[in-house]
């Protein structure tokens, strides 16, 4: 296909600033959409997307939601009946770190958080250390749900660790919820199909404007029962959204045409990993699909020079993590690696001591 430059073309600090392609937009005015009112569910653009969304994962039903905070927070909310109780999930989780504080204000949810022992994906053993049983001990908030990410900071969890997981749950009478933003990337690198990683889990949230070009929006799917009562939360905390069939005619296409431009994603991603690994430059994580990581604590490299020189050689990036896209230029990603190699070399003489954890997102108020 070739490439069309487009205002995303030269964004580095998330993979949700792709934007919505021509074809994208002119799904959303078609003649074809519908104009129904989604919140009476007579919308039938609106339950096409999500009756498309459930079919591909292999589940009943789908809901559309606004973000995937929102999927992600009603599914949760869904599955906890009466606290006092407490999620299991892995530190560095989006529900955890990134909804604000989206679990202990819904849900009046603990969260355990958990360190992978590998540093790299949360294993059975991870979860089962942190497991707070429901055994009568009144003191405590006992695990009801185990959240898994994938992909979580752009690592693909092993299917065979999921597996592990989902049993264990099932045999302790835990729900497993999938934080999916990202799992369409983990099936482009892997070649898993969608179905096979939704199987395993009771509810998957999956994102539409990160990475796919959608402008809005995120479909939580399980089963008809679930997602039902999920769009009873889901109303509660504002998502009703009238004529959605402009947005879902969109995502319907976004997901049909750019599905496959994922792989162009994880290639630069790729291209970056070898660049860095010549230069001698520490990765914090491994390179699975669209997300390098710099180690900059130990490579002593500001993140804030980094920045700086993003905008010298005009691309935009922000903290250590260089988040790719199919709408990256190749000349963008060039001067990606340019800014990165000035700020190592600067940290050759200015090393840079970073304290405290690194926050991915900034916003200017």
């Amino acid at each position: 296909m070739p490439f069309t430059k487009t205002r995303a073309h030269n964004e580095f600090r998330s993979d949700t600033f792709t934007v919505p392609t021509p074809s994208v937009l002119a799904a959303g005015m078609a003649s074809t959409t519908t104009l129904g009112d989604a919140v009476y569910n007579e919308d039938q653009t609106t339950l096409a997307l999500e009756a498309k969304v459930a079919a591909i994962t292999g589940k009943e039903s789908g809901l559309f939601a606004v973000s995937g905070t929102l999927s992600n927070q009603i599914a949760i909310r869904t599955h906890l009946l009466q606290p006092p109780h407490s999620v299991l999930c892995d530190h560095r989780s989006h529900i955890y770190i990134d909804e604000a504080g989206g679990l202990a204000t819904l849900s009046q949810a603990m969260v355990s958080p958990v360190r992978p022992t590998n540093g790299i994906y949360v294993t059975l053993e991870d979860l089962i250390e942190n497991y707070i049983p429901d055994h009568g001990d009144i003191h405590l908030a006992p695990t009801k749900v185990v959240s898994l990410e994938n992909t979580c900071n752009g690592i693909v969890m092993p299917l065979d660790e999921i597996k592990r997981i989902s049993a264990w749950c099932k045999e302790e009478g835990l729900k497993l919820h999938l934080d999916g933003a990202r799992l369409w990337n983990a099936h482009v690198a892997t070649g898993i199909s969608m179905r096979e990683y939704c199987s395993y889990f009771d509810s998957i949230s999956l994102c539409l404007s990160k990475s796919l070009g959608a402008p809005v929006g995120s479909v939580l799917v399980g089963t008809k029962q679930f997602t039902c009562k999920a769009n009873h939360f889901k109303k509660q905390n504002g998502g009703g959204i009238r004529q959605s069939g402009i947005l879902t005619a969109m995502a319907s296409v976004a997901i049909d045409e750019n599905l496959p431009q994922l792989a162009v994603a994880q290639a630069y991603a790729k291209d970056m990993e070898r660049f860095l690994e010549q230069h001698q430059i520490a990765l914090e994580w491994p390179v699975h699909t669209n997300f390098v990581f710099i180690d900059t604590k130990k490579m002593k490299m500001s993140t804030d020079l980094l920045e700086e020189l993003g905008k010298k050689y005009d691309v935009n990036l922000m903290g250590n993590r260089i988040a790719f896209h199919f709408q990256n230029s190749p000349e963008a990603v060039e001067n990606v690696k340019k800014a990165v190699l000035e700020c190592y070399q600067d940290s050759l003489t200015n090393p840079y001591d970073v304290r405290g954890a690194l926050r991915t997102y900034k916003i200017d108020n």
